[in-house]
């Protein structure tokens, strides 16, 4: 093992009030298996009385059976039950033709699930729950991407024949138990957060719902709203030849940022020159989305593509306010109603038809700036959650790096 380690994980390591005792090791006590000696393949006929399960990539094996509305379009269920082929609580289950993507599981209860997958039986040298992390490592996704057979990615297959082979380390039984509470309690603590931040977003919903259109007024403020159309608020930025400014885009999740602090493609065009000026205080959206709800307030200057429009807000309009308002769903219904094209996937909002849709809105800046707050208040509760949430992944990713590997040992 290297001498060396990740200041992240030093802290882990050293933190024996969260996770007990763990212990660096030099030389780790790990055994090496073919999953074949671990596992036999389950050939049960489906009992009609077990629910149906799924596996995902993201969330492993279903604890129950999921409603129609939740499962993928493609999937179709079949009616006589006993075609499905029977797991029970324990077994490592995949998806031949999506294992190598991570569409693999361990069974919580008993239930059925597709013929096109396979069931493994684990023996008494495993820990299913310990599996089911040790499975979702990199190393154990690269092994069965290896191990699956086909032309392309598109057809790659994981056979019975190809899995047995594959090799894991695994600790003594009662380490096993012990590193998968350590880390089913680490996702515990991201449920739990996912949960509070699930709450926040529909709180900041219910208050965007209640305070942007005018059925809960704040205290002190009784004035009449008043109607706008949306020309008499914004003009239409057209500024181009600005290659000297650095590039943004424009999201529907994160506002507007750098186009560098995105790990996405650049797929820009090289000349820029007829790309558009945006500045602070600005709204820029999507004209082919903008009825998805794709704009957001700038709080930089730079250019954006020109498939953007790009509003300026006239003098004593409040912009922040209009870029939650732009986010409510009644608003977003008209700029679906204004925008044109024969299909929805050519559908578009020009400011010529944009500036004729109108809003109604607190006649005071005043509430219009109260109202932002609040929001911004929520929102900042929510990001703080996010970023929380994000730490705690990683923490589960350290957790998972030096304890199915064998770097660190834990005392039983």
């Amino acid at each position: 093992m290297s001498c060396r380690m990740s200041l992240r994980n030093k802290r882990i390591v050293n933190d024996s009030t969260k996770y007990g005792r763990l212990t660096i090791m030099q030389q780790p006590i790990v055994h090496t298996y073919s999953l074949g000696e671990l596992y036999t393949e389950r050939k049960e006929k489906g009992d009609p009385l077990l629910p149906i399960l799924t596996v995902s990539i993201h969330t492993g094996v279903s604890e129950g059976e999921l409603d129609e509305d939740k499962l993928g379009k493609k999937v179709k269920r079949i009616a006589d039950k006993t075609q499905y082929k029977t797991a029970r609580k324990g077994d490592l289950v995949f998806n031949m033709m999506r294992a190598w993507q991570g569409a693999i599981g361990v069974v919580r209860s008993a239930g059925l699930v597709s013929p096109a997958y396979i069931v493994a039986k684990p023996n008494e040298k495993i820990w299913p729950e310990y599996m089911d992390y040790c499975m979702k490592t990199p190393r154990m996704i690269h092994a069965i991407h290896r191990q699956s057979y086909g032309v392309t990615d598109f057809r790659l297959r994981l056979y019975w024949d190809s899995f047995t082979p594959i090799t894991c380390q695994l600790p003594p039984l009662p380490e096993q138990q012990k590193i998968a509470t350590i880390l089913s309690t680490q996702d515990k603590v991201i449920e739990l957060k996912e949960k509070l931040l699930a709450q926040k977003q529909q709180q900041k919903k219910y208050l965007m719902q209640q305070l942007l259109t005018g059925k809960k007024r704040l205290p002190g403020f009784c004035e009449k709203w008043t109607r706008k159309q949306l020309g008499e608020l914004f003009e239409n930025r057209v500024e181009i030849n600005r290659s000297d400014l650095g590039l943004l885009a424009i999201t529907s999740t994160r506002g507007i940022l750098p186009r560098d602090c995105l790990d996405l493609k650049d797929n820009s065009s090289e000349d820029k020159s007829k790309y558009l000026r945006i500045c602070p205080g600005d709204i820029g959206y999507n004209t082919m989305r903008m009825w998805q709800g794709v704009s957001a307030y700038s709080e930089y200057e730079g250019i954006v593509s020109p498939a953007y429009t790009i509003l300026a807000p006239m003098e004593g309009v409040y912009s922040r306010y209009f870029a939650y308002l732009f986010k409510t769903q009644s608003v977003i219904f008209s700029f679906y109603r204004f925008s044109q094209g024969l299909v929805d996937d050519t559908r578009n909002l020009k400011y010529e038809n944009f500036k004729k849709i109108s809003v109604s809105i607190p006649s005071k800046v005043a509430e219009q700036r109260a109202i932002v707050q609040i929001l911004s208040t929520a929102d900042h509760e929510i990001d703080l959650l996010q970023k929380s949430i994000e730490a705690e992944k990683q923490k589960k990713k350290a957790l998972m790096q030096l304890l199915l590997t064998g770097k660190v040992s834990v005392r039983i």
